[in-house]
């Protein structure tokens, strides 16, 4: 999709489609209350063209509500397309994210291959025009998105030209320098859900392995992408376990981010979880939804495209991601329940982690286990590590909120920060010695698993293990990496959830 920002008067536009924002100014409560929905532009034909659907009462401006006007006068436009933000007062830059998906997810099907978006004149100090121009051209893009990549009969829907209409008294270089922003973090993050969309026996790790080497020659990073000979010398047993089951090797992919001129200060580790494929192994699924685990590797799909934004972004930081790709599979060949691991060693002089493994389907922790340990070989002093763990996380907070746990205060308190920036929902999740006495083993060092209990928490313990005291956030995805049912501003499939909080996490240091 081409984008383009444009200081044009709004009458003068000439496209397909101009979108507008519309608010509910209401700020009455109550029965007898009723929306008073206002448009977001002091353009004076926008204004008049839309006055009448206002004033009918029949168009509320709720969030993502819709109306289209065919041929406005006063305007070149051939249609003007209304997009609800709901409430004035609680308009937040992720509400104007979605609708600039939602305008382009109205216009794909009725084959409009062009639009202009208008920003909205909401500018505060809390909410400047640069944030607002962000995250409009971040939800077009990720609205252009659809997950139908192999239908034979495939049409292409896309958005040919996104067009964001700025007012002219605004400070435009900065407008342009957050648009460009916008454009480069929407697109890895279409990135990172075009790599969990692909099927199993399309992206095996190899193959991840190579998709995420060609990204990184595309943009200036540092790859390489090792298999099993690697493990065996870095004594990955952990990473091995897991991916035994399989006839497809393992990758261990490895990407590095070195800003010319810093030498110093903080090394920040992205560790990702890359199983291409989870059938459980020896402790198998259930068959009912298997379909969906190709998206086990949401977590490094996260890492590699954030990654992407990264070396586009090019922020004053070195940063390192180890993702660790395998596919689960049950086989002769698989480990089996009350076998013993041993984790990857930080040190030749000191011993690894032993690990019993309870339940072959608590995979990602292990292969988490061996990249974290990598990491901080490679000299990572900040971690931050993002995987589709526990069915538990979404039990506990349902399909809207990811869980993340930190065992530093001032690490967590940076990407609370980013999330602002980012619009994603986490909520900070509980560590303690409780859980870790669940996973704490009879016969080894620890367990794969803590019990029925606490299972997003103790998961996060085991993961602790590893970390230690190296400042750390564990991102569990696994509730909102998959989007069940569209929306009216993104697809149904995968959802890229993590890779905007992680980058401006990055861009905090």
């Amino acid at each position: 999709m081409l984008t383009e920002l444009t200081f044009s008067p709004l009458a003068e536009i000439e496209t397909e489609l101009l979108a507008v924002l519309a608010a509910d100014s209401q700020a009455a409560k109550g029965a007898e209350a009723k929306p008073a929905p206002v448009l977001l532009t002091a353009d004076a034909a926008v204004t008049a063209a839309a006055a009448a659907v206002l004033a009918s009462g029949e168009y509320k401006a709720g969030a993502n509500e819709t109306v289209l006007l065919h041929a406005p006068a006063g305007l070149k436009a051939g249609r003007l397309l209304i997009v609800g933000l709901g409430k004035l007062p609680k308009v937040k830059a992720q509400g104007v994210r979605n609708a600039a998906g939602t305008a382009v997810r109205y216009t794909k099907p009725r084959g409009i291959k062009e639009l202009a978006f208008v920003l909205p004149e909401i500018s505060s100090e809390a909410l400047p025009y640069a944030v607002v121009a962000r995250a409009a051209v971040e939800g077009a893009i990720l609205g252009d998105f659809d997950a139908d990549t192999y239908k034979s009969d495939r049409k292409d829907a896309s958005v040919g030209r996104f067009r964001l209409a700025c007012p002219e008294a605004v400070d435009k270089a900065a407008l342009e320098v957050a648009f460009n922003e916008g454009v480069i973090v929407g697109e890895s993050q279409n990135l990172t859900r075009s790599l969990v969309n692909e099927p199993g026996n399309k992206l095996t790790p190899t193959v991840l392995g190579q998709r995420a080497a060609e990204m990184a020659q595309a943009v200036g990073l540092g790859c390489d992408v090792y298999s099993t000979g690697k493990l065996d010398e870095l004594k990955m047993g952990a990473f091995w376990a897991v991916s035994q089951g399989s006839a497809e090797p393992p990758a261990l992919i490895v990407l590095r981010y070195e800003p010319e001129g810093v030498t110093d200060g903080p090394v920040l580790g992205l560790v990702g979880k890359g199983i291409t494929f989870d059938t459980g192994g020896i402790s198998i699924k259930s068959a009912d939804n298997m379909e969906k685990m190709k998206y086990d590797m949401a977590g490094g799909a996260a890492m590699i495209g954030a990654m992407r934004a990264i070396a586009l972004l090019k922020p004053k930081v070195r940063v390192i991601a180890v993702v660790c790709a395998a596919e689960n599979m049950p086989s002769g060949s698989a480990q089996k329940p009350g076998d013993v691991q041993t984790a990857m060693s930080i040190a030749p002089d000191k011993p690894g982690k032993t690990i019993e493994i309870i339940n072959t389907d608590a995979e990602g922790r292990l292969v988490l286990a061996d990249g974290i340990t990598y990491a901080k070989q490679l000299g990572a002093t900040h971690l931050i590590d993002a995987a589709t763990l526990t069915a538990a996380i979404g039990v506990a907070l349902g399909l809207v909120n990811a869980g993340v746990f930190s065992n530093d205060d001032e690490t967590f308190a940076r990407f609370e920060e980013a999330l602002k920036v980012s619009g994603e929902k986490f909520w900070r999740m509980p560590l303690g010695d409780e859980y870790a006495d669940q996973i704490k083993s009879d016969i080894g060092d620890i367990k794969n698993t803590g019990g029925r209990h606490g299972g997003a928490c103790t998961a996060a313990e085991f993961l602790h293990v590893f970390a230690e005291d190296t400042p750390w956030i564990h991102l569990d995805i696994a509730g909102t990496a998959l989007i069940d049912d569209a929306r009216p501003y993104i697809a149904k499939g995968p959802s890229g959830v993590a890779m905007r909080s992680i980058v401006e996490w990055v861009r905090s240091y």
